[in-house]
């Protein structure tokens, strides 16, 4: 069964980047920074966003709450990574280049998937009216990340579903930490 899906990973590898080689050096450079959007910094932007809009009582629980999923999938994410080291599509094709840099060594699963669905679900609680935004973002950053060669499609599948398992685990072990901490500030909005 992995022999099949490192098969199904290898071809949609080689085309996704060979298809992308024909787009313009401009095109490539734009998807080169949202990709990197992912890093982390579009999450700043929302809370210097949140904050403006809705003031820092309100921003602080929910910015808790996503680095509290963010602080789940890191350790999960770690956890697995170390025991399967899965090598990167650049280093296993010839065809395919690496094309951003790394933050770390293996493939498996896509922790930037992991870690901004988390931290998307968690903010779309807050902001329901953003929800498809929000959630789209992720899957576009992990989908690219297999185009610049850093990831394979079935390790951005399984960070969706270990991002969404991560969230889900923080989201109702914070109900009763939000509780505790909104007897300590009852400032916040819990």
């Amino acid at each position: 069964m992995l022999e099949r899906i490192q098969k199904i990973d290898e071809r949609i590898s080689r085309y996704w980047t060979a298809a992308f080689r024909h787009r313009s050096e401009r095109t490539k450079k734009l998807l080169r920074i949202y990709v990197r959007l992912g890093d982390g910094y579009f999450w700043i932007i929302v809370a210097l966003l949140l904050w403006a809009h809705r003031g820092w009582q309100v921003t602080v629980p929910i910015m808790l709450n996503a680095g509290f999923a963010f602080a789940i999938v890191v350790t999960l994410y770690e956890l697995i990574k170390l025991n399967v080291k899965r090598p990167r599509p650049f280093s296993v094709l010839p065809s395919v280049k690496q094309e951003l840099p790394l933050m770390d060594q293996f493939s498996f699963p896509s922790g930037h998937t992991m870690n901004n669905l988390a931290v998307a679900t968690t903010v779309m609680l807050a902001l329901p009216n953003y929800y498809w935004f929000l959630f789209l973002l992720p899957l576009s950053w992990g989908l690219l990340r297999v185009v610049f060669g850093l990831h394979w499609l079935s390790d951005v599948i399984f960070g969706i579903i270990f991002g969404l398992l991560c969230f889900f685990a923080a989201h109702f072990a914070w109900i009763p930490i939000s509780g505790i901490l909104a007897g300590w500030f009852p400032m916040l909005v819990f």
